[in-house]
């Protein structure tokens, strides 16, 4: 977050009037001026509704792994978009890093379920599946 906060604020640092209007940044610079203010592409603010936690270990590194995909997909197509060395040059390390926490999760969920009874296929946690006694 810290990388692409700086990257955009980099580049839009020293926007002027017309500037901020012709590549249509206006309706965003009315709220925030020139601040940062997390949000997807299509306008929908950051919030905590991105992190994903259900304290089953195998069902939170899928989800963890899917998060690493879709960072990696996101940096793919700014990749796509921008031709500034600048930004590119950033952008392709974090796209490195999701795909290098995308093989540690995998690591991390080979780990778990080699774990779990062989019997157990369908790979859900046994612990929350006990009869009290």
């Amino acid at each position: 977050m810290e990388m692409i906060s700086a990257i955009i604020y980099q580049l839009t640092k020293d926007l002027s009037m017309d500037e901020i209007e012709a590549c249509g940044f206006d309706k965003y610079y009315v709220d925030h001026t020139l601040a940062l203010w997390p949000q997807s592409a299509g306008g929908i603010p950051f919030n905590s509704c991105f992190f994903q936690s259900k304290g089953d270990a195998i069902t939170d590194l899928v989800e963890d792994m899917a998060a690493e995909q879709k960072a990696r997909s996101t940096y793919d197509n700014i990749l796509r978009l921008v031709h500034d060395q600048e930004v590119c040059d950033p952008i392709r390390f974090l796209r490195a890093r999701e795909i290098v926490h995308f093989q540690r999760f995998g690591e991390g969920l080979r780990i778990v379920q080699e774990h779990l009874d062989s019997k157990n296929f369908y790979a859900f946690n046994p612990e929350f599946d006990r009869c009290k006694e």
